[in-house]
């Protein structure tokens, strides 16, 4: 009896020793989209992928401008953002005043698809 509970405490413990060993594996392979918030994506708004709520934090941007940018997506560069047709002068002087705020990466579809930019259902 005592042989059989040793065998069955040394199973478990190489068991447990290889367990470790898989997530160590799993951080390197990362789903889209936390793999983009590894990138420049998780420092500022980026303007191909943001939904709305992202720009509450920029004062005149909530809920109009920020929608007008969304809107008019993608863009190639942070400064496309200001050829946006219809953008008064105020739009622009605020989002000249904070272009540094923003960032641009290749759209994600796991973030634009559907209507989840403009109402990403956050109550």
């Amino acid at each position: 009896m005592k042989s059989l509970v040793r065998f069955v405490v040394v199973l478990v413990l190489v068991v447990s020793c290889f367990a470790f060993v898989g997530p160590a594996n799993a951080a390197k392979t990362l789903n889209p989209v936390d793999a983009k918030l590894t990138t420049e994506f998780g420092q500022a708004i980026d303007l191909n992928n943001s939904n709305i709520r992202m720009f509450r934090e920029l004062r005149g941007f909530y809920p109009n401008l920020a929608s007008k940018i969304i809107n008019n997506s993608p863009y190639d560069q942070v400064e496309d953002v200001l050829e946006i047709p219809g953008l008064s002068e105020t739009q622009k002087a605020r989002l000249q005043a904070n272009l540094d705020k923003f960032v641009v990466t290749p759209p994600s579809s796991e973030l634009i698809e559907g209507d989840d930019r403009l109402n990403p259902g956050v109550y």
